[in-house]
Parts: structure tokens; C-alpha cells; sequence
């Protein structure tokens, strides 16, 4: 059991919770943090104090005094009213993680919430009961509004969650069947639920975990694809990556001399060409500067994971209560839209390879991988698709967090799109492992052509373990499930996750 502080939630420690289904704990601590928190906001409405969304309208009508009788029906309009999402709904992965990370946030206390909140919140996540959520709606500023407006929906029994099948069913249902009681928001409440960045981190999270996977899989079949084509090693030599001096890159150049170790297939400076095209001398400096954004968005996760997004803010045992903007998604939006970049690089590099794979005017190998080059058309049609797939990648890594909109009467007048940032990393990364599946059956294939036997014995490994999901091309075939099923291998959380498969499989 992993316990939750408020402070300290790692992106490993949320691993486990999503993929191992580790239950969550509250600390004593952060449950005091809170108790003294929601004691401060009932302090607030006893003296009739006026105080951002505990006796005042939202957003444009933060003018508007609210009668102390009407505040709890303040908190369930709000609710009821945010919850426009539309779209497809977020895979149910994603949704744990942001019941997870809406619950550590309240945790830090500043929020006001009560303590039945938090408890209800873990509840949820222990038994595996979670929100549907829908991914469209979110301009990512005062804080993801619409999804986490559907999560908040389920808290006051209503709304909609996934069954242990993954249909979906309506919360009361479950509740009913369950044995939990739903709660009545009161003073705060509401607001504290939507106010936060949870979904667009918890998408973000999840692209990472998946990105991590994506740049460590692009090197051994990068590595594969060297000896497909006899590439020459010495690009990876130690002394060229320490003269430039980047970790990542260092880094990358080491793996890939470890892949590599022991291979026949491989050649030297000057025994087959002087140098090899741009794709393979450059695998490190190209993975390396992906891992270089990748690092930089796991710190921006981690550190947002356990940040106060709320707002108001409640500090000093409500002698002070400042209404601010830490619901901007802006540094998320920034790290979504480098992680984008970064993908779209190994898959734009990996095609290349693939080009070179496939191109006889490029190898030695036969023409498009072909069994029979003319009566079959072997891998030609593949390096279309990975084309296709990088094209499309290029469009979607347009930059989401330069595209601001004003909204709520101009008064939230610049917001970060974050949440949309995150959504369109996730399909790059679909799109990318993809890509890297096309590159990862020609390179079988061409080390079939160069011999196995001469492959270095990880690669061997590697080979004889890939070869149990695709065959080898012997003749033409419906190589779109050779991609789908090379993709689920692929995929970091795809045999963790019953619940995503089905998603997957629409995909």
C-alpha cells in the first residue's frame, strides 16, 4: 500500500498503483493538514466572511454574494454545470490516475475540503471504481473544469463509471451495490474538486510511462537495424559523445554499443563505406536529445504531481486565504508539447531506417524485404504506412499551449491548453509505436537475410522472442496484424491493464 502524503508521490510509486493495482493510504499527517484546513473554511462561513467560491458565484460572477443557505446548492451547480465534456472518454487508466492525483492534492491541505472527502476519494480508488470521463472540454486554466467535473459527479452519486468489464454503468448502481454513500458537497467543495491540472498530468503521465518505454524499444531495434544493414559501430564510439558531452547522448551511444557487442554483422570505419547515412550514425545524438525532453517532462510531472492547484488557497489556518493561478496548466502545457517533439523524432528517424531497409538502392538486401521481389511486394507498402504515420505526427505536434483562447466573459483571458497537449501526445506516442513495429519487422527480416547466427546475442534474444509474435516473410500477407500485434508487444501497459485492451483495440 502506498501512502499518500501529499508531497512526495513519485511517478514510480503511481506505476505501481496503476499497474500493479496497489491500494492507497492517507498519511496521519496530511489528514490533520486537512481537518485544520476545512475547520478554517468553516470558520470563514460562520463569520460571513466574503470569500472566492465559498460565498461567491465563479469566474465572472465572482461578484456575486451567495446566501449562507445556498452554498451547499453553490457547490452541486457548480458541479452538475462544469460537467460538459464531450468526446470519447479517457482510457480508464487515466482516470485512476486522476482520482489518485486530485486525492494527493487535497492531502497538502489548502484545499478546505472535509475529511469524509479524502476518505470517499481513496474508497474509490481501492475498490477500482472509476469515473468516465470524457477527453474533450478542457482549456487547461482554472484548472481541467470539465473532466474533473465528471470525476467530482461521481463523489455526489451521479454520473457514470467503468464496470469490471468495462462497459459503463451509472455510479448510484454501484454505490447501491457496493454499499458506499455518496456525500453532499459543502462550502469549497465543489471548487476544490475542479480546480487542478489532474487531467492533463494524468494524461501526461501515462504518455510518459508509455515514451520511456517507446525511446528504450527504438534502440534495440535501431540496433537491429544496423545489422540488417551492416552498419558501421564506430559512430558509437565513447570519445565522439563525450567531446560533445550531453548525458542522454552518452547514454544512448553506451546501450547501443551493449546491443551491438558481439555481432559478426557489424562493420568498421572503412571496410564496407567510410560512413553510414544520418539514421544510424545519429541515433545518439537524435534518441539523446528525445531523452533530454523526456527527463525534463518526468520533472515537470513529478513536481506538479504533488503541487496545490486549487484556488482559492487556504494558508495560516485561514488567517490568510489568497485567491491566485496555480490551475494554469502552463508548465504541463510546455512538457506536453516538448514530449510531442520528442516522439515525433524517434519515429521520423525510425522511417528512415525503415526507408533503408527496404530500399535496394540503399542496401544489399532484396528489394523490399521480398521473398520474390516482383510477384511479392514484400515491406514496400509498410514504409508507406510508417510515412503516413510520421506525416501525421507532424501536424499534431503543433505546438497546443501557443493556441490560447479567452473565456468566462474575457475575464479567464489566456489558458494554457494543456489537457489538448496531452491528448494529442498520446496519440503520437500510438502513432510512433506503430512506426517503430514497421521498422522492427524489417530489421527481423533483414537479419533473417544476414544470417541470425551472426546477430550479437541480446539481438539473438531479441529476434527469436520477436519471431514468436511475427513470422517470417515467406510470401505476401495482411501485414496490418503483424503491425497490431507487434504494437500490443510493444506496449508498456498493454498486458498490465485488462481495462485498456479494449480501448487499445479501438484504437
Amino acid at each position: 500500500m502506498i501512502e499518500l502524503t501529499g508531497h512526495t508521490l513519485t511517478i514510480e510509486q503511481l506505476k505501481r498503483i496503476l499497474l500493479d493495482n496497489e491500494k492507497v493510504s492517507i498519511s496521519e499527517k496530511s489528514m490533520e493538514e486537512v481537518h485544520d484546513s476545512r475547520c478554517a473554511v468553516e470558520q470563514i462561513v460562520a463569520n460571513r466572511e466574503t470569500v472566492y467560491g465559498i460565498n461567491t458565484g465563479f469566474g465572472k460572477f465572482s461578484d456575486v454574494i451567495i446566501n449562507q443557505k445556498d452554498v451547499e446548492n453553490l457547490q452541486l451547480n457548480l458541479i452538475r454545470s462544469h460537467a460538459c465534456g464531450i468526446g470519447e472518454p479517457f482510457p480508464e487508466i487515466v482516470s485512476r490516475a486522476m482520482m489518485v492525483l486530485r486525492l494527493n492534492a487535497l492531502l497538502k491541505g489548502f484545499s478546505g475540503v472535509r475529511g469524509v472527502l479524502v476518505e470517499l476519494l481513496a474508497e474509490l480508488i481501492n475498490k477500482r471504481i472509476h469515473p468516465v470521463i470524457p477527453q474533450q472540454g478542457s482549456l487547461g486554466a482554472s484548472g481541467d473544469l470539465a473532466p474533473l467535473a465528471h470525476l467530482a459527479l461521481v463523489l455526489i452519486g451521479e454520473g457514470k463509471v467503468y464496470g469490471e468489464s468495462g462497459n459503463v454503468i451509472d455510479s448510484a448502481s454501484v454505490f447501491s451495490e457496493k454499499g458506499i454513500r455518496p456525500i453532499t458537497l459543502q462550502a469549497k467543495e465543489g471548487l476544490a474538486l475542479i480546480n487542478g491540472t489532474q487531467a492533463m498530468v494524468a494524461m501526461g503521465i501515462v504518455n510518459y510511462i508509455e515514451a520511456e518505454q517507446l525511446a528504450f524499444d527504438s534502440e534495440w531495434i535501431a540496433a537491429m537495424t544496423m545489422e540488417g544493414l551492416e552498419g558501421i559501430v564506430d559512430a558509437f564510439h565513447p570519445a565522439i559523445h563525450e567531446a560533445r558531452g550531453y548525458p542522454q547522448q552518452i547514454d544512448v551511444a553506451k546501450r547501443m554499443r551493449g546491443w551491438l557487442d558481439g555481432s559478426k554483422l557489424i562493420t568498421r570505419q572503412g571496410e564496407k563505406r567510410v560512413q553510414d547515412a544520418y539514421s544510424l550514425r545519429c541515433i545518439p545524438q537524435v534518441h539523446g536529445a528525445s531523452w533530454q525532453a523526456l527527463d525534463y517532462v518526468k520533472e515537470k510531472l513529478e513536481i506538479e504531481m504533488n503541487a496545490a492547484t486549487d484556488n482559492p488557497l487556504i494558508f495560516d489556518e485561514g488567517e490568510v486565504v489568497i485567491s491566485g493561478g496555480n490551475f494554469h496548466g502552463q508548465p504541463i502545457a510546455f512538457a506536453m508539447d516538448f514530449l510531442k517533439i520528442a516522439v515525433a523524432e524517434l519515429a521520423n528517424i525510425s522511417e528512415r531506417r525503415t526507408e533503408r531497409l527496404v530500399n535496394p538502392q540503399l542496401n544489399d538486401l532484396p528489394a523490399f524485404l521480398s521473398s520474390e521481389p516482383g510477384l511479392q511486394s514484400g515491406a514496400m507498402i509498410m514504409q508507406y504506412a510508417a510515412a503516413s504515420l510520421v506525416s501525421e505526427n507532424k501536424t499534431l505536434a503543433h505546438p497546443a499551449s501557443v493556441d490560447s483562447i479567452p473565456s468566462s466573459a474575457n475575464q479567464e483571458d489566456h489558458v494554457s491548453m494543456g489537457t489538448t497537449a496531452s491528448r494529442h501526445a498520446g496519440m503520437m506516442i500510438q502513432n510512433a509505436r506503430r512506426v517503430l513495429a514497421i521498422e522492427c519487422i524489417c530489421s527481423l527480416q533483414a537479419a533473417e537475410y544476414q544470417g541470425v547466427e551472426n546477430l550479437s546475442p541480446k539481438l539473438k534474444k531479441k529476434w527469436e522472442k520477436m519471431r514468436h509474435v511475427v513470422p517470417s516473410i515467406t510470401e505476401d500477407r495482411v501485414f496490418s496484424e503483424d503491425i497490431e500485434k507487434l504494437n500490443q508487444t510493444l506496449h508498456p501497459l498493454y498486458h498490465n491493464n485488462n481495462f485498456l485492451k479494449k480501448e487499445i483495440s479501438i484504437k
